[in-house]
C-alpha cells in the first residue's frame, strides 16, 4: 500500500515508520523536518504544515491511508495547537479522499471505570493532561464525522521503549491492565498493532486500545 504517515520523526511516529517499512510498503513520511530522516527502501520524505490544509491535501492525494501520529508536545498551547492540527489533518483526508485515516490516540479517554475516564480521575498527572485532552477532542471529531472511514488506537497508560514480541491484547473503551494492575505497552508493540490494523481492518469507525 501506499501511505502518508504523519509525525513520522516523533516517538511513536517514528516506531510506526519502522514497523511499516518492514511491511514492504511505500510511505510518505510528512514531517516538519524532512532531513531529520535517514534514507530507506520504500520511504518519501516530505516536509509539510498540518495547519495548512490545502497543501497536506494535496499531499495526501494518491494513498491508499493516512497514518497520524501528529503531536503538540513541543507547542506552547498544546491543547489548541493538537485540535487546531488534527481538525486540519481530518479535513484534508477528506479533500484529497483518502479511503482511511488511522490516528494516534490517547489513553486518558479510555474508562478506569463505568463513565470514568482517565484523564478525569485525581492521579492523572498534569504534566500530560493538555495533550490527552487534545487527543479526547479528537476523538469526538472523529465520532462526528458521518463518512470518513477512520479508527484511532489508543495505547495503555504506560507507552515506553521495550521489545517488539507481537503479542498483546486488544480492547475498545476500556483501560486494559495486566493481572499486577499495571497498564502498558511497547511503543513497538503499539506499532504492530497499528499497522495490523492498516493491513486488516477490524475496528473502522472506532476506537480501540493495545496492552499487555
Amino acid at each position: 500500500m501506499k501511505i502518508a504517515l504523519i509525525g513520522a520523526t516523533g516517538f511513536i511516529g517514528s516506531a510506526i515508520l519502522k514497523e511499516v517499512l518492514s511491511r514492504g510498503h511505500q510511505v510518505t513520511a510528512l514531517v516538519g523536518h524532512p532531513e531529520k530522516l535517514a534514507a530507506a527502501p520504500g520511504l518519501t520524505p516530505a516536509g509539510t504544515d498540518v495547519l495548512d490544509r490545502a497543501r497536506l491535501a494535496s499531499q495526501l492525494k494518491g494513498h491508499d491511508a493516512v497514518i497520524s501520529a501528529f503531536s503538540g508536545h513541543a507547542q506552547g498551547d498544546t491543547y489548541g495547537y493538537y485540535v487546531q492540527g488534527i481538525r486540519s489533518i481530518i479535513d484534508a483526508s477528506k479533500d484529497a479522499d483518502v479511503q482511511r485515516l488511522l490516528v494516534v490516540g490517547g489513553a486518558g479517554s479510555l474508562e478506569v471505570a463505568p463513565g470514568v475516564q482517565l484523564l478525569d480521575t485525581p492521579e492523572f498527572p498534569d504534566m500530560y493532561r493538555a495533550t490527552a485532552e487534545g487527543a479526547r477532542e479528537a476523538l469526538k471529531l472523529l465520532r462526528a464525522e458521518p463518512h470518513l472511514n477512520w479508527s484511532m488506537l489508543s495505547p495503555s497508560a504506560l507507552i515506553a521503549p521495550g521489545e517488539r514480541t507481537g503479542k498483546f491484547r486488544l480492547g475498545t473503551e476500556q483501560l486494559l491492565v495486566n493481572d499486577k494492575g499495571d497498564s502498558r505497552i511497547s511503543v513497538e508493540d503499539y506499532a504492530v498493532a497499528m499497522v495490523d490494523e492498516l493491513e486488516k481492518p477490524a475496528h473502522q469507525r472506532k476506537r480501540f486500545t493495545v496492552g499487555y
